[in-house]
């Protein structure tokens, strides 16, 4: 074996290992965090139901049917564009970069962990905030990141449909119905 190729293959152990290191006890050992990924859902949701708000309501995308009609037609329907697949799928695409504006809120009072957004939006004015109950870790952004992933990864289904039936309480239908990662009782405020 050459040294060039010794090298590489040791070089790549070593980064297997590191990763392994630096990744949470939660992924190592096929564990999920439950408060983690509670958060990640709820946060995700969160920036989705945002960025539908901020779509004009009278925008309008026109879809079409996989049925051909005898002539070489096809059904066209017009749909909200904020409820469009292809308008969803390309938000869920970056939604999950924002989790830098989220870390792990301590109630002081019950000490109950969550995920909180302390960063204000765009022209959002958000009122006091306790930053003490904030516990900021820059290691818990790229957590919340990986799990707001996995989220999108697997259950986009589960949201373009929810989205498209206009499900109220979205976030209590994905996080606790569909997915399981919140319980019942867990209805933390973003």
């Amino acid at each position: 074996m050459s040294l060039k190729v010794m090298n590489m293959k040791m070089l790549m152990l070593l980064q297997f290992g590191l990763l392994l290191v630096l990744l949470p006890d939660y992924i190592v050992e096929g564990k999920r965090d439950p408060v983690l990924y509670c958060g990640a859902c709820r946060a995700l949701v969160d920036e989705l139901l945002y960025e539908i708000k901020k779509v004009n309501p009278k925008k309008t995308t026109e879809v079409g049917s996989f049925r051909i009609f005898p002539d070489g037609t096809q059904e066209k329907n017009k749909i909200p564009l904020a409820k469009s697949e292809s308008y969803l799928t390309e938000v869920l695409e970056n939604i999950c970069d924002r989790m830098n504006d989220y870390s792990l809120h301590v109630d002081p009072e019950t000490q109950e962990k969550s995920y909180k957004r302390f960063a204000p939006r765009d022209g959002e004015q958000m009122g006091t905030i306790n930053f003490n109950s904030f516990q900021f870790n820059p290691d818990t952004s790229n957590y919340l990141k990986f799990a707001c992933e996995s989220v999108v990864e697997d259950h986009e289904d589960e949201i373009l449909s929810l989205i498209a039936q206009e499900a109220d309480s979205l976030a209590d239908k994905l996080c606790v119905k569909k997915s399981g990662f919140c319980q019942i009782s867990s209805h933390a405020e973003l």
